[in-house]
C-alpha cells in the first residue's frame, strides 16, 4: 500500500472537481486541468476531501495509487495556487528577452535562440532571472528543462542557464606551467 496514496487531497472551496468517463476534471479560478485516471485505481469524491482508492490487489497499485494522488495533488494546487519555477542566465552577453509567448535567447551562439513558449506557461525576466509560471506543474518543469538544456551550465566558469536552486560543482582550470 502506498502510504502518499492514502492521504486525503483538501479541496478549497474554489475549485471543483468532477470525474466523466475515466477522466478527472479540476476548475479553479486560475483555469481548467484534466487528466486520465488509471483503471486500477477509482476516486471518492466527499464533501472537500479526494480519496484515492486502490481497486486490485496487485503488486504495482499501490504505485498507480501514489501516483494518481501526487498528480491530482497537483492540479488541485496549481488551479488555485498555480507554480514558478526560476532559471538564472549566467555568462557574458548571455541574455533573454520575452516577446509574446517567446523567448529570444542570446546565449553565446552565433545566432540567437527564438523559443516558443507552450500554451499556459507565461515567462517574465528580469536582469538574469527568468521566472516560468503556470497551472499544470508537469508541462512547467518539462519547459523548464528544455530551456535549460538549450545551454547547460558549465563546470569551469559556470556560464550557461541553471534553475535558481541548483548548485554547479566548479572544476579547476588548467594549471599553467612554467
Amino acid at each position: 500500500m502506498s502510504r502518499i496514496g492514502k492521504k486525503p487531497i483538501q479541496i478549497p472551496s474554489t475549485v471543483k472537481v468532477s470525474v466523466k468517463d475515466g477522466m478527472i476534471i479540476v476548475k479553479g479560478e486560475n483555469g481548467n486541468l484534466e487528466r486520465p485516471i488509471h483503471p486500477s485505481v477509482k476516486l471518492d469524491i466527499s464533501n472537500d476531501t479526494i480519496n484515492v482508492i486502490s481497486t486490485l490487489d496487485e503488486s504495482n497499485t499501490g504505485a498507480f495509487q501514489g501516483l494518481t494522488r501526487a498528480l491530482i495533488a497537483n492540479m488541485v494546487t496549481g488551479v488555485s495556487k498555480g507554480f514558478q519555477r526560476g532559471l538564472e542566465i549566467n555568462g557574458i552577453g548571455y541574455r533573454a528577452e520575452v516577446k509574446e509567448n517567446h523567448i529570444l535567447f542570446n546565449i553565446g551562439y552565433s545566432h540567437p535562440i527564438n523559443f516558443a513558449l507552450p500554451k499556459g506557461i507565461s515567462a517574465k525576466i528580469e536582469k538574469n532571472l527568468l521566472t516560468l509560471a503556470g497551472i499544470d506543474k508537469e508541462l512547467l518543469g518539462h519547459t523548464a528543462a528544455s530551456i535549460r538544456r538549450l545551454r547547460p551550465p558549465e563546470p569551469y566558469k559556470g556560464k550557461g542557464i541553471k534553475y535558481i536552486e541548483e548548485r554547479i560543482i566548479r572544476k579547476a582550470g588548467k594549471t599553467g606551467a612554467a
